[in-house]
């Protein structure tokens, strides 16, 4: 996924984009970046790699390094980002969020137009320089960036920090994802997140709509394309990626969340009945707000039968040896077994991808004396891999395990059937469940409703992405 924080303010800005960007860490683990523009020294770039380490220890020397009165961070999972770009149109820094799924294809225009790339390995283009090289093709920022989302395949929020010092931010063509503005005495930034900006002194000013393109500097906020009518902003923010103190279109991620779980297992009563349940539980850490809805309807008690050891293991660290990855896995969690041992637990996670994970942590409660356990997924089955962003690691839609199951159960015909596979009152339903269950050794599984999951956001529906759910666009 990936994540970008920029301010511009009538004193130094590096030190609230140091803040801002350390606080998108939880959308990507790969890249951060940092650029910043000081009328005496121009602009200036820094990136790292943080796969091993958090953000703030590699961006620590920055702060007495860098100057500017305007700054712009990002956290990437994909290319290096922010680049410095010159060009016609100006000098200015480039970040991007969100995944250009006709990279190649774009890439060839710009070459036989003779434009030219800095390849990296692979002969592979990074992301920002191609949305770079669309909007340097055109005869303004505006221009160029109303080009680049309209040939972009996917999703693209774009974020500059130009050579006059300004900030210009333009929201993606739909509105999947959430770009923000705060506001403080010294000046303005922009963020995905706005619990982000809130930490450090600033106000909520507005969102922007899809397609909205703004400049931003310490004096105010300039509309430079209006906002668009359509909108379909990520349903998954909410349920799973999203942080649970932020907020979007006004509606909080934890309160969601809790009320997504409160009516899940209302409808889930009516389903299955939850009699003999001892504690539900959350799989840490999104899965824990829709567990805690869930038992203070359900009336059966919540609590943590293991928790996630994050001071050490807070990095994706894996060793190269599948013995020592294993290992590695399993030292994370720590159980609590006066809440494991003997007892029916009900676990609720955000979502149920591939499924691996749920596996060893079910064999791990097993192995620390469960009864029985039983699962249920906050969102309804995902169908379909996504298009539009890149926050999932599947790499197909064979790489979900409902359609790896689905075809285990009827072959190449089931892709036919996605929607009663879906719907946990057919025949098909039930099997692709069943068959789950007999994999994971699950004792039940049940996934929440798109209607379920709709009203707990209270969006309406026509402006939420549902596509890796039911593959509407």
């Amino acid at each position: 996924m990936g994540g970008f924080f920029g301010c511009v303010k009538r004193t130094s800005a590096v030190f609230d984009v140091f803040l801002g960007t350390d606080y998108h860490s939880h959308l990507g683990t790969k890249r951060g970046g940092m650029a910043a523009y000081d009328k005496n020294i121009g602009l200036q770039r820094e990136i790292h790699n943080i796969e091993n380490a958090p953000f703030r220890t590699k961006f620590e020397r920055v702060l007495s390094e860098m100057k500017g009165n305007s700054a712009i961070g990002c956290i990437s999972d994909t290319d290096p980002q922010p680049l410095l770009m010159v060009s016609k149109l100006g000098t200015y820094a480039i970040c991007t969020i969100g995944i250009i799924n006709n990279a190649e294809a774009l890439k060839k225009s710009v070459l036989n137009n003779g434009g030219y790339f800095d390849a990296m390995t692979g002969s592979k283009v990074n992301s920002n320089e191609l949305v770079a090289a669309l909007i340097n093709s055109k005869e303004s920022y505006v221009e160029g960036i109303r080009y680049a989302q309209d040939v972009i395949e996917g999703t693209a929020s774009i974020l500059l920090l130009t050579d006059r010092g300004t900030l210009i931010a333009a929201r993606d063509k739909l509105g999947r994802l959430p770009i923000q503005v705060g506001k403080c005495a010294d000046g303005y930034c922009v963020s995905f997140e706005n619990f982000a900006y809130k930490k450090l002194g600033y106000t909520d000013e507005r969102e922007l709509g899809p397609a909205e393109i703004v400049e931003i500097s310490a004096d105010g906020i300039k509309q430079l394309a209006p906002a668009g009518k359509e909108m379909r902003i990520c349903a998954f923010l909410w349920s799973y990626y999203g942080y649970p103190t932020s907020n979007y279109e006004g509606i909080n991620v934890e309160m969601m969340r809790i009320k997504n779980g409160e009516i899940f297992a209302e409808s889930d009563k009516a389903l299955h009945g939850i009699n003999g349940i001892d504690y539900v539980g959350g799989v840490p850490d999104s899965g824990t707000p829709h567990a805690i809805g869930y038992a203070n309807a359900s009336k059966v008690p919540f609590a943590r039968p293991y928790i996630k050891y994050t001071p050490t293991w807070s990095r994706s660290f894996m060793p190269i040896n599948q013995a020592d990855r294993n290992k590695v896995a399993k030292m994370k969690l720590i159980p609590v077994h006066e809440f494991i041992e003997g007892k029916s637990l009900l676990l609720v996670d955000d979502s149920i991808v591939r499924g691996t994970q749920l596996k060893e942590t079910v064999e791990f409660l097993y192995s620390h004396g469960a009864k029985a356990v039983h699962m249920r997924s906050a969102c309804p089955p995902i169908m379909y891999g996504c298009k539009y962003l890149n926050f999932s690691r599947s790499s197909g839609d064979m790489d979900l395990i409902t359609r790896r199951t689905m075809k285990e159960l009827e072959g190449d015909e089931s892709v036919n059937y996605i929607e009663e596979y879906a719907n946990s009152q057919t025949e098909r339903g039930k099997a692709m469940r069943k068959a789950i269950c007999d994999k994971f050794q699950f004792e039940s599984l049940e996934f929440q409703s798109i209607e379920g999951l709709i009203k707990a956001i209270g969006v309406e529906p026509c402006k939420l992405c549902t596509y890796c759910w039911t593959g509407k666009e």
